[in-house]
């Protein structure tokens, strides 16, 4: 059965919208941590807020250069919950249909690669409440940014989860690897 696996780049005081505080945080030490994700990962999950705002970047990026990601982001398998996207243009997206839970149940019964999703929005927070979400990643970075914070996107889950594993950069972003203390 394969994993779902939720990456997400966080602030000290909680807020993960928007994430481009992470550029300076971005070396190669957090670069290396990335591809292995990448490396493992045959599929995105992704709400349309993220969808969105990756289709308007990725396939702009330099493909030719390893760096960016860009050659993996473009031709990864995708898959979208949206109950408005119809057509989506990047290609490799494939919009879920009928029940978000019911759909990823299928997905991770198929046999294949991580999932990887990136930020944390409702998706993320169906797929943990349906007990159905692997791990979460939460690359915390020493930044306060103020905003909207995590915790308003948890108001109706109560879950417990266990330290998998931490990762300390030189940076200073910890990275916090969390599975479900029931799994």
């Amino acid at each position: 059965m394969r994993k779902i696996i939720s990456s997400t780049y966080i602030t000290l005081d909680g807020v993960i919208d928007n994430p481009v505080w992470t550029a300076p945080y971005f070396d190669e030490e957090a670069g290396a941590v990335a591809a292995s994700q990448t490396a493992a990962a045959d599929a995105l999950l992704m709400g349309r807020h993220t969808y969105d705002g990756f289709a308007a970047t990725w396939p702009k990026m330099d493909e030719s250069d390893p760096r960016t990601g860009a050659a993996y982001f473009n031709s990864v398998q995708k898959y979208v919950a949206s109950t408005t996207l119809t057509e989506p243009e990047w290609n490799n997206t494939e919009v879920l249909q009928g029940d978000l839970v019911e759909a990823v149940t299928r997905l991770k019964a198929q046999d294949g690669g991580d999932i990887l999703m990136y930020g944390y929005g409702v998706v993320t927070h169906t797929l943990l409440k349906a007990g159905l979400l692997d791990e979460v990643r939460f690359w915390i970075h020493p930044v306060f940014q103020g905003g909207p914070t995590f915790s308003s996107a948890l108001s109706d889950v109560t879950t417990t989860l266990e330290l998998a594993d931490t990762r300390v950069m030189k940076s200073g972003v910890i990275i916090a690897t969390y599975r479900p203390a029931d799994a």
